[in-house]
């Protein structure tokens, strides 16, 4: 019980770049604590009268919104793929204060068609932005604009592109740059961008951004992938522990549960959980549940919410609750659209995103309940599959060419 108490308490306070929990901070992919889960309660339902400001984007992109106080951070890449952008906008009013033009490439990296050249998130500490742009580099720059560093990563062979959001723990910016000709999971110093280290992985395609988790002391990385979950420490890379998966085309990143990192695969197939803090290959001493999920793809990351497990599967939108503790399925229900977008959690509830824009609000602990259905008549031609942010009560909901306000600040 001791050990267990210990374990919740790291990991409310913990977060993969060590920041504030602040409600006006969302410094990289799903959040503070990378699990999607956004401080206080947000609105449940709105109309495009409550659409505080919106900002056409230069470019295209899939990037989620990264916040940090009045700044917002985002990417995007000319249609061509050549040109690559970072951007920042003010909060208060959507103003673009700045655009940069980190890399310029001749010949962009193959793509799938769901995909686009910028779709991995930016992360930030308060005092730099990374963002990571596959074929196209991984870039630091201050808050004014300034590129600090930069690297690339390699060509990152491959028909799909890249999606794998970088994240900063501690001193170090960690990328996943899996890839079918050169596999690797990186570490580098924040500061100057020099390599840290760098762990060679299986040559195989991925989009998967690692997890930080932490039990009795002990740090370890969650990467999903297409053979299964692999776990790293954080500080040098070491691999830890190998969970075997099912289908592969592990896109969605790992959810955390008590001790246990739970993990969907891109395909038809095995959904599973893993007790952490193992050593090697660990499915026959730390594999706590594995339920089969036998139809449709599953790209959206799951959430946890209080014991609620929640999937949904990219098309068509059926969205699926589950014990966490056992993997046994509770309910399903069907939503319109198809859904790309990881959902996000606030207030006991589930928020997510379809391809046009339209906001479900779910109630885990109530069936999956549909709370609202909302929409801000975005232009038809938009695409929605960056995943929602939150800051000070507010939603940010961003197409591939445009970002929305949604909502009245809280303070």
């Amino acid at each position: 019980m001791r050990h267990w108490i210990c374990y919740s308490f790291c990991v409310a306070l913990m977060g993969c770049c060590a920041v504030s929990r602040a409600d006006s901070e969302w410094p990289q992919w799903r959040g503070p604590s990378a699990d999607g889960h956004a401080a206080g309660k947000l609105p449940t339902t709105w109309s495009v009268s409550d659409v505080a400001w919106r900002t056409e984007l230069p470019g295209r992109g899939q990037s989620s919104p990264v916040i940090w106080s009045d700044r917002i951070f985002l990417t995007a890449a000319s249609e061509d793929g050549g040109q690559r952008i970072v951007m920042c906008l003010r909060r208060s009013d959507g103003e673009l204060l700045w655009q940069k033009t980190v890399s310029e490439t001749a010949e962009p990296e193959p793509l799938h068609k769901m995909n686009t050249f910028a779709s991995a998130t930016c992360a930030t500490d308060g005092e730099r932005v990374v963002a990571f742009f596959g074929r196209g580099g991984l870039h630091a720059l201050d808050f004014d604009g300034n590129v600090l560093w930069s690297r690339e990563l390699g060509e990152f062979a491959g028909p799909w592109g890249t999606g794998a959001s970088p994240i900063i723990v501690g001193d170090l910016v960690i990328q996943n740059c899996d890839a079918e000709d050169d596999a690797y999971l990186l570490g580098v110093d924040k500061r100057t961008g020099e390599t840290r280290w760098k762990t060679p992985r299986e040559k195989k395609r991925g989009w998967s951004t690692p997890v930080l988790v932490e039990r009795d002391g002990r740090r370890e990385l969650a990467l999903n992938g297409e053979l299964g979950v692999d776990a790293y420490d954080p500080a040098t890379g070491e691999h830890l522990w190998f969970s075997q998966g099912d289908r592969g085309r592990g896109s969605p990143t790992v959810v955390t549960y008590r001790d246990m990192v739970i993990a969907v695969s891109g395909r038809p197939g095995d959904m599973w959980a893993t007790r952490i803090g193992g050593s090697g290959s660990v499915n026959s001493t730390h594999e706590v549940w594995r339920t089969k999920r036998a139809s449709g793809r599953d790209l959206p990351s799951p959430i946890v919410v209080g014991d609620r497990l929640v999937v949904c599967k990219l098309q068509p939108g059926i969205v699926q609750s589950y014990n966490a503790a056992s993997g046994e399925q509770l309910s399903q229900t069907r939503i319109e659209g198809n859904f790309a977008a990881s959902p996000i959690a606030a207030g006991g509830l589930v928020y997510m995103p379809n391809d046009q824009g339209d906001v479900y609000v779910l109630d885990p602990s109530d069936n999956l309940k549909v709370v609202a259905k909302n929409s801000i008549n975005p232009a038809d031609d938009e695409l929605f599959r960056a995943s929602l942010a939150v800051a000070d009560g507010q939603i940010y909901l961003r197409s591939d060419r445009v970002l929305y306000c949604i909502g009245r600040a809280t303070r």
